[in-house]
């Protein structure tokens, strides 16, 4: 029967073998096209028109005017529209020591730090993952609760907590374990402190999420096998938690390497980092075109671990749907 009672020929009703096609908006686009449409605009809007927008200006010159760079396309003539390109940018990014020295740095300060990450993250995501399933929306808050503060405040605390008369030192000094403050403020470590705290939810979470949904009845098949707890850990645990391993590796490193907040508030002033090397290009130094030159190279820099990530996920899924 259709609408309103009314029956509904046979012609009219879909074959077995016909496949029934979704209504069509005005433009062509059904629901599920419109839902997909949606974050492939933001990427547009957001990633690929600033991204291009910073290429143009890393193929610039320099010039005192504003904005501080020349245009790529210009009218040569009446009838010649002339093009003009400029490599010099990413050339003096190898020939002057000092960027790819902050380069080189901000790898081992983002890579010693996602290791501290890992270290600390894993145990946590473990025993919350392990935890009754009471507890684990209470623990997984405390995990992002962080979050409902901002950055910029929560390290201006530490400053509170490491400086030579805070928090840290003091506590020291009562108890007896120190006789004269420690200098932890403007320091390498004050640097790891400051993103281990703040990257540390972006390990447990991935790791949180994989460690949760793991069948335990392998682990209790690999006792009964014989292995030992330490051994069900190495041969089962572990290996199947790799992608939340690397996931979380990659949430971590990635942000850690342009970091600027950290290490101008919490490090070294004369700490190299690309982040701060690119502030002062752009603001200090007013060299657009370097300094788009240098966010390009990073951006490429951290094209492969990202390909890598979607490679290992794409084989992984294949795996699975294999099984």
């Amino acid at each position: 029967m259709g609408r309103a009672g009314l029956p509904v020929l046979a012609s009219e009703q879909p074959r077995g073998g016909d496949e029934v096609i979704a209504p069509q908006g005005r433009f062509g686009l059904t629901g599920r096209r419109l839902v997909a449409f949606v974050p492939y605009l933001w990427l547009v809007l957001f990633f690929v028109i600033p991204f291009v927008i910073v290429l143009k200006i890393s193929f610039s010159e320099t010039q005192i005017a504003m904005p501080p760079y020349q245009p790529l396309v210009h009218w040569a003539s009446q009838k010649m529209l002339q093009i003009q390109i400029n490599l010099a940018n990413f050339a003096f990014l190898l020939e002057d020591n000092l960027y790819w020295k902050a380069y080189l740095n901000s790898i081992f300060v983002a890579g010693v730090s996602t290791l501290l990450c890992l270290l600390i993250g894993y145990p946590i995501a473990y025993a919350i993952a392990r935890s009754d399933a009471s507890a684990r929306s209470v623990l997984m808050l405390l995990v992002v609760l962080p979050f409902w503060t901002s950055l910029l405040l929560r390290v201006y605390a530490w400053i509170g907590i490491l400086k030579n008369n805070g928090l840290l030192n003091n506590t020291l000094l009562s108890l007896g374990i120190i006789h004269q403050p420690i200098q932890m403020l403007q320091t390498d470590f004050a640097v790891y402190v400051g993103i281990v705290y703040s990257y540390l939810p972006f390990m447990i979470l991935p790791l949180y999420a994989n460690l949760e949904k793991m069948d335990l009845t392998l682990l209790e098949a690999a006792a009964d096998l014989g292995c030992k707890p330490w051994q069900s850990f190495l041969k089962v645990t572990l290996p199947l938690s790799l992608p939340g391993v690397v996931a979380g590796c990659l949430l971590v490193f990635i942000p850690a390497v342009g970091e600027f907040v950290i290490p101008s508030l919490l490090g070294d002033p004369g700490m190299l980092m690309i982040g701060k090397v690119l502030w002062t290009e752009f603001f200090n130094n007013r060299d657009w075109p370097i300094a788009s030159a240098v966010a390009i190279a990073l951006l490429m820099f951290l094209v492969v671990p990202i390909m890598y990530f979607q490679r290992a996920q794409d084989a992984e899924a294949t795996r699975g749907a294999q099984r």
